[in-house]
């Protein structure tokens, strides 16, 4: 019985095989034909010059893109220069009376306790202007999303998550955090 199959697959292939042939062939002469039509003149420059048209097109969308990028680098360089410019101009006042203070010769311990308070007053008074806040002060509740303990005690005084003592200020810039405060928890 095995060998009557064998016949009948073999003529099931044959006939497979001979519409797949002569689609092929079919196919091949419909390229022929295609190929010795020829496409009308008026029609061959007007798809030329519309391809010509979307090519400038597609260039200048191009050159647009890689101008505004350039743009965006040269403003984004200029934020930032400007951003430190700011800064530097904010703070250098309090370099230059750094600057006097050591140039005093015959001061006593008192009047530089003045002058460095005085110096200290105008360094909160430029981060004010900066709009930069000091974060971590006693009795503030701990935070660890401002605040890094370094240090835990136990006090009845003070309530459960509390400063205690502030080793390190901490600042922030509007809602980022500069620098976490470094901070003693009560409890």
């Amino acid at each position: 019985m095995a060998e009557e199959k064998k016949p009948v697959q073999e003529s099931e292939q044959e006939a497979n095989t001979e519409p797949a042939e002569e689609s092929a062939k079919a196919a091949e002469k419909e390229k022929k034909k295609k190929k010795s039509e020829k496409i009308p003149k008026e029609d061959y420059d007007r798809l030329q010059a519309e391809f010509d048209s979307h090519k400038q097109q597609h260039l200048r969308v191009l050159a647009e893109y890689d101008n505004f990028r350039k743009r965006s680098a040269n403003e984004k360089n200029a934020v930032y220069n400007n951003a430190v410019s700011d800064t530097i101009n904010a703070i250098l006042p309090v370099a230059d009376n750094i600057d006097r203070a050591l140039a005093q010769e015959n001061v006593s311990a008192e009047d530089m306790k003045k002058g460095v308070e005085m110096i200290a007053s105008q360094f909160k008074a430029s981060f004010e202007k900066l709009g930069i806040r000091e974060v971590g002060q006693v009795g503030e509740p701990f935070d660890p999303a401002l605040h890094n303990a370094v240090a835990h005690i136990e006090s009845d005084e003070l309530g459960e998550n509390v400063i205690s003592a502030v080793f390190q200020k901490g600042y922030m810039l509007g809602d980022k955090v500069v620098r976490h405060a470094m901070v003693q928890v009560a409890n």
